[in-house]
């Protein structure tokens, strides 16, 4: 299942909800997805959430956990003119976010199970939000 980004313009001032539009057809050549690789994981395994066709015009990456952007539930963000990295106060020093909007889980538990968004930041400030999801389960013995 893929799912469709949709743009949200978003100001100090204002707050903002987001609904996911999942659709059953493959994206079309150069839209922005991204996919859980490896969407169903065994307790102790890696994910990667991959990020395909990231516009090169960006601010900024944000990865948060949950659909929604918030500060609490920031995971990390990537800088994107100063190729920097911030870390936020959901990470946990298993994520690693890369310049090309990855986001990598190590040693996945059942606490990390669920929906993640990757917000994009535009040069005019507008922000695209993509969500995506994978499971885990126990490891079997």
């Amino acid at each position: 299942m893929f799912f469709y980004l949709f743009t949200i313009c978003r100001r100090r001032s204002e707050s903002f909800t987001a609904s996911l539009l999942p659709s059953l057809s493959p994206p079309t050549t150069g839209q922005v997805t991204v996919e859980a690789v490896r969407p169903n994981v065994a307790e102790g395994e890696n994910v990667l959430l991959l990020v395909h066709n990231l516009p090169r015009t960006l601010r900024a990456i944000y990865w948060y956990r949950g659909t929604t952007a918030g500060e609490r539930n920031e995971i990390a963000r990537f800088i994107t003119a100063s190729n920097k990295i911030i870390l936020g106060p959901a990470h946990s020093d298993r994520e690693i976010i890369y310049n090309n909007g990855s986001l990598f889980f190590q040693g996945v538990t059942k606490n990390d199970e669920g929906a993640y968004a990757l917000d994009m930041l535009f040069q005019n400030f507008d922000h695209t939000l993509m969500p995506v999801q994978f499971n885990v389960h126990a490891k079997k013995q």
